[in-house]
């Protein structure tokens, strides 16, 4: 039970708290100094072999990242205390803390530790050994105040509900004003999601939970949890996928407030580095793309550009016919394909008996010219006398017993030496690049895809499963841009196409060069501008910079550094393989991306979270086993978040009857608290809505304050609403890319999928539902972004839903 104090005794332990504090601050500062000196010494040191300096380079990562862990704890470094009935006891917060005694007890244990689960997981019902529970309400260094918890057997149940923790430090967040941004919640975890964010990290674990649970909450919580308590993870990172970059951006302090440098946050059309996507596709087009009938469309366009003809191959190689017959194309097709390798590896294997064989047939060639000039020529001169004579002049010279030449086995020798001679001039003749770009071009992502969505006679070769309609969604002009849908799919290709890097190493070598060039010059200028040092010995003897580098050193800055951070790295590189990938709103997700997100984590090892009644995607689903089984099969487990945290039960009311309408089969979240505030409906004439929207949304920003106002609107009404709002609200955001930190935004349901405000005013809801198959889910998703208020604005007769509601 919640324990209240006096107020004399809680302003004692209020500076018993703060002396503590002040304690472990002090810790804090003494190791943040020690580890950047330490930091100063790596950073300082240079040369030594090779790998002495990339020992130094993965020191000086390691201390960076200790450094970031020590910034981030800045900020409510301890926040809880937790007394246990065998008299001891240890404080809870964001890293551990000792004295420089490592025998003396922790001053600090860090919440990720296993001696800190009782913290979350001890109830009144369940104490565990657990005498007292307090929070820390600190700002800055300082402690507010403290609340207390008194648990064990000798204490009884609460009235509310037993699963809750920490009940009066959670309803305080809850009832904070929302910032804008995602805030950590390592001081308010309840059971049901330390659970979760503690399961083993293997395999994968799929998270249910309604709106409000605080399914985003464990996903993150569990990243920071899993890189402590697995460090072999922070060598290839975690991966962390969020659903549009609203929500990236508003989930992206919650980590690095953490102190965790090495999870990378992305959308899944960030994942293919080199692509950015501009524009957005039509839900048939990203129907199609999504589906897992694509891979066999896009390995069957890779095949079609290996030499898939059906007759010979006939072209002019150094001024002679070549003819390549269609049997030796197919064995040669055949023995590249036998390798295995990607389309781009296996190329060289294709080019090379090609090349073999023009070679061939060109010494063949000029061995048979010289045949027919020998047989023009014998009409002419008797070659037995001719014969005769030779010998007798090899006898003369090199005496009776010398051989005669064996004339087959020199034709035999020039044969070879003429292929020989032709094998390494062929690689280099125009004609011949040209005909092996044609037979197996070197491809690219894009250059498939473009010619994919731009060939349409191409198109229905390698799709021929597709209908006629199937197909022309598909159809684009190489310069309308990348959408999401098609990332995927471009990353599909580049896993059969292979990445042959030899014509980057050359580029880069040219580019090299060109800025070694560029150097010299600059030096030579440099050196030039110095004339007159001859009839001044003074000035000749002046050191200048000329004197001190060279070309190759001044070029040297132009070279890129590497990134430092393992996000960094594995934002940069495709084949990047993470130790865990954590997915949120993972029912949205098409079974092309499920199979880039595979390619991304080999293990397997996931965290999938998401709500199946929030699924607004045309790839979406209403079932785990539906969306999970064609990747994972039987290999995942299922664990559900039943409390809804964040919502009210007022509010909750009108949205569960949406999500009954919706016919998931799903059992709603339990709103632990009561709002104050019913949801307000206001019809209106559907020509007055931009401004009846407008003032009911000013009203909403006097009614919350300091908080957050989000207004949800139709889709294709984003901008004229957007704008008729803005009228009166100078500072508001909406868009693609929406300020969540300003004070109000205007949203589509989509882009509000997985964010909460205090104010949401929901605009033409008929609409909304209208206009996608996954409408009431839309819907469900506006109706529950809310933490305090909800108004419905709506221009029709009252909708269903809400005829409980008064006007």
């Amino acid at each position: 039970m919640h324990h209240s104090l006096e107020p004399t005794l809680a302003e004692a332990e209020v500076r018993r708290e703060q002396q503590h504090l002040d304690r472990l601050y002090e810790v804090l500062e003494t190791q943040r100094d020690k580890t950047v000196k330490m930091l100063a010494g790596a950073v300082q040191g240079s040369g030594g072999s090779a790998q002495a300096r990339v020992e130094r380079e993965l020191e000086v990562r390691r201390l960076l990242q200790r450094v970031a862990k020590y910034d981030a704890a800045e900020t409510g470094l301890c926040f809880g205390r937790v007394d246990l009935e065998d008299g001891y006891g240890y404080y809870i917060g964001r890293i551990g803390l000792r004295e420089e005694d490592l025998d003396a007890s922790p001053l600090l244990i860090d919440w990720r530790a296993a001696a800190a689960r009782t913290f979350y997981t001890a109830t009144a019902a369940a104490p565990q050994g657990v005498r007292l529970r307090r929070h820390l309400h600190t700002r800055g260094r300082r402690v507010l105040r403290v609340d207390d918890e008194l648990l064990g057997n000798a204490v009884p149940a609460p009235e509310g509900d037993a699963r809750l923790t920490g009940e009066a430090a959670l309803l305080a967040t809850l009832r904070a004003d929302r910032t804008g941004r995602m805030q950590d919640a390592i001081a308010t975890l309840q059971v049901e999601q330390d659970q979760i964010i503690r399961s083993p990290h293997t395999g994968v674990l799929v998270v249910q939970g309604g709106p409000g649970t605080g399914k985003t909450v464990v996903a993150l919580h569990r990243a920071a949890y899993l890189l402590y308590t697995h460090p072999r993870l922070e060598r290839r990172g975690v991966l962390v996928v969020a659903p549009n970059p609203v929500f990236l951006s508003y989930i992206s302090q919650v980590l690095p407030s953490l102190g965790e440098t090495n999870v990378l946050l992305a959308t899944v059309d960030q994942l293919f580095p080199g692509v950015a996507t501009v524009r957005t596709e039509p839900d048939d087009g990203a129907d199609v793309k999504g589906r897992l009938v694509m891979a066999d469309v896009v390995a069957a366009a890779v095949r079609a550009h290996q030499a898939a003809l059906d007759r010979p191959v006939r072209t002019v190689i150094g001024g002679e016919l070549i003819e390549l017959e269609t049997d030796f194309l197919a064995r040669t097709v055949a023995s590249a394909r036998e390798t295995r390798l990607p389309h781009n590896l296996a190329r060289p294997v294709f080019c090379e008996a090609v090349i073999d064989d023009i070679a061939r047939q060109l010494s063949y060639t000029i061995t048979d010219i010289e045949a027919v000039f020998d047989e023009q020529l014998a009409e002419h001169v008797d070659h037995s006398q001719l014969d005769r004579e030779v010998a007798d002049d090899i006898a003369r010279v090199f005496g009776e017993d010398t051989p005669m030449i064996d004339l087959e086995e020199q034709k035999r020798r020039d044969i070879a030496g003429s292929k020989e001679h032709w094998l390494a001039a062929l690689p280099g003749d125009p004609d011949v690049q040209r005909l092996l770009d044609r037979l197996w071009p070197a491809l690219t992502p894009q250059r498939l895809l473009d010619r994919l969505y731009g060939d349409p006679s191409f198109l229905a070769e390698v799709a021929p499963s597709l209908t006629d309609g199937e197909r022309r969604s598909l159809h684009r002009a190489p310069d309308d841009g990348w959408t999401p849908a098609d990332v995927p799919l471009l990353d599909e290709a580049a896993e059969l196409l292979g990445h042959d890097d030899q014509l980057q190493k050359v580029q880069a070598e040219r580019r090299r060069a060109r800025a070694i060039e560029y150097a010299q010059g600059v030096l030579d200028i440099a050196r030039g501008s110095r004339a007159g040092e001859d009839d001044d010995p003074a000035e000749a003897e002046r050191l200048a910079a000329t004197d001190l580098v060279d070309a190759e050193y001044l070029a040297e800055p132009h070279e890129p550094t590497e990134p430092h951070t393992v996000a960094e790295r594995a934002a940069l590189d495709r084949t990047w393989s993470f130790g865990h990938v954590i997915v949120d709103e993972a029912q949205e997700l098409s079974p092309m991306a499920w199979r880039l997100l595979v390619r991304r984590c080999p293990t397997r090892s996931f965290t999938v979270i998401g709500d199946v009644a929030q699924t607004s995607s045309v790839a979406g689903t209403f079932t785990w086993r539906q969306k999970l089984e064609p990747v994972f099969g039987t290999r995942w487990r299922l664990e559900q978040l039943t409390i809804n945290y964040r919502t009210p039960a007022e509010v909750m009311a009108a949205a569960d009857r949406v999500l009954t309408a919706i016919g998931a089969g799903l059992e709603p979240a339990r709103a632990i608290r009561d709002g104050g505030h019913a949801p307000s409906l206001i019809r209106v004439p559907p020509g007055e809505l931009p401004d009846r929207l407008r003032e009911a949304t000013v009203h909403e920003m006097e009614a919350v304050g300091g908080g957050r106002v989000a207004v949800i609107v139709p889709t294709e009404e984003l901008a004229p609403l957007a704008k008729a709002v803005g009228s009166a609200i100078p500072d508001l955001s909406w868009g693609p890319d929406a300020d969540l930190e300003q004070k109000t935004v205007v949203l589509t349901a989509t882009q509000a999928k997985g964010l909460e405000f205090d104010s949401v005013l929901v605009a033409n809801p008929d609409s909304i539902v209208t206009a996608s198959s996954h409408g009431l889910n839309d819907l469900y998703v506006a109706l529950t972004r809310s933490s305090r208020r909800l108004t419905i604005v709506h221009t029709g007769p009252v909708p269903p839903f809400f005829a409980h509601l008064t006007t």
